[in-house]
């Protein structure tokens, strides 16, 4: 009977200790009624699914148990719609045909604070273009337009380069660190050692280099500096197949980039 109270006690403890999320979402998009949506982490190398379910009358959900908070991403097909923070707690999403708002949580209430400000200060650099044509239609004196100009994109890079690495800095021992690193470099045509990614993992703590996407992008990107630099060549079996097959020298294969392994496995 002791052994069995035990055993029992320790399975309430456990389950007690479970950490579940539950994400309510509505939308007013008609297309996207009888959809099926995905629920998708990141696992070893690649996106997997974690759940999934259908559209009905604008309303969908996701629920489960998780160990670890993290970020995630909801697709359609092969499309993501949007990234969230999937942790313990009750998450609302809604869509609509002009923006997607996400609340909730406190990853995620903050997640989407820098989503914010992050798209905020791209839309001002954005409008710089604008702003360079719309003077030279004007007739305005581009000799003193373009340094003003200039000036602005160097501003706003400036911050948009604190807000990324600070937010990720502040956030190296929870999931959102990790979470926003994914969510910027997946924005990059292949994985490379910017400026910025080298000043945070001079300073990241041992939890944010462990990450496994932190990890898997900081040695490819790192992989890919090297064959620029000719520090690593190309494995010999690849040589002799070129030379075997008279075929043009090609370039160095590239490495998987992020927006290679968010796809959906085959």
């Amino acid at each position: 009977m002791n052994k069995l109270f035990c055993t029992l006690a320790v399975i309430a403890a456990l389950t007690s200790c479970m950490s579940s999320y539950n994400l309510d979402g509505t939308t007013n998009v008609s297309l996207l009624d009888g959809r099926m949506l995905y629920l998708k982490v990141f696992d070893t190398d690649e996106m997997v699914n974690r759940d999934s379910c259908e559209v009905v009358h604008g309303k969908f959900q996701f629920s489960g148990s998780l160990d670890t908070a993290t970020i995630a991403y909801i697709y359609m097909d092969n499309n993501n719609l949007m990234p969230l923070m999937l942790e313990d707690g009750e998450i609302s999403i809604r869509i609509d045909q002009t923006q997607m708002v996400l609340s909730g949580t406190p990853l995620n209430d903050s997640l989407y604070a820098f989503l914010r400000h992050y798209e905020e200060l791209q839309a001002r650099n954005d409008d710089l273009v604008h702003q360079h044509d719309q003077a030279i239609m004007n007739g305005h004196d581009m000799q003193q337009v373009v340094p003003q100009l200039q000036q602005e994109a160097m501003n706003i890079a400036r911050q948009l380069d604190n807000l990324v690495t600070g937010t990720i800095a502040n956030n190296f021992d929870n999931a959102l660190g990790p979470g926003i690193f994914m969510i910027v470099t997946t924005g990059y045509p292949y994985p490379e050692m910017r400026p910025w990614i080298v000043d945070v993992m001079s300073k990241a703590t041992s939890r944010f280099k462990d990450d496994a996407y932190v990890k898997l992008y900081v040695s490819e990107a790192q992989h890919v500096q090297n064959l620029q630099n000719g520090l690593e060549t190309l494995p010999q079996q690849t040589t002799q197949a070129v030379n075997a097959n008279a075929a043009p020298a090609a370039p160095a294969p590239q490495p998987p980039t992020p927006n290679q392994m968010a796809q959906p496995a085959n």
